[in-house]
């Protein structure tokens, strides 16, 4: 089997269900978009729901690999923030069909699908919680992690939503200095 064609049927498969939902996709329209039979998108993935958790956890998984990765080229905490805030805001403005799929879409209304977007959003803030450069208990660390991840995903969430063009660069660095702010202020008062 062709790893090309495997990405093929992801890349249709996201477009497919970010945009019509779950129930509506169908295994036999992603087929039909890539002028294939439906027999052939079975040899890659055994179900619809097979096909769904996959893209699910491949979306999550570039996200992820996006935003530790530019974390991690800094050494300086504040630097690292910010470079996470845009390059999360980045990813979301150049992914925002796998943004839909993986906020809003069904992946909030099934259980399995809710669990893997849960995944990922703890995967987020583990990866994430060894930058945050405070002197607290680790499980303290996990839960500002799990703010800083739950804030970058509803600013998203009404960005797009709204429609209107953003600039992933400045909204980014927006929001770098608010969490920066909160995460140095603890311990202050």
């Amino acid at each position: 089997m062709s790893t090309d064609r495997r990405r093929q049927i992801l890349d249709v498969a996201l477009k497919a269900f970010s945009t019509a939902g779950y129930h509506a996709t169908s295994m036999n329209g992603i087929a039909d978009a890539l002028n294939i039979t439906k027999p052939v998108v079975y040899q890659y993935f055994d179900s619809k729901r097979a096909l769904y958790l996959e893209l699910l956890k491949d979306v999550g998984e570039d996200l992820l690999s996006s935003v530790t990765a530019s974390i991690s080229s800094s050494g300086e905490p504040r630097v690292q923030v910010e470079q996470g805030m845009i390059a999360y805001f980045t990813w979301v403005d150049k992914n925002r069909d796998a943004f839909a799929l993986l906020f809003e879409s069904s992946a909030r209304v099934d259980d399995e699908f809710e669990d893997i977007v849960s995944e990922f959003e703890e995967g987020a803030a583990r990866a994430i919680s060894p930058f945050i450069a405070v002197n607290v208990a680790q499980e303290d660390l996990y839960a500002f992690a799990i703010g800083i991840v739950g804030m970058a995903e509803a600013v998203s969430r009404q960005v797009i939503k709204s429609g209107k063009p953003f600039q992933p660069e400045s909204l980014g660095r927006s929001l770098a200095v608010m969490a920066w702010g909160g995460l140095r202020s603890i311990g202050q008062h």
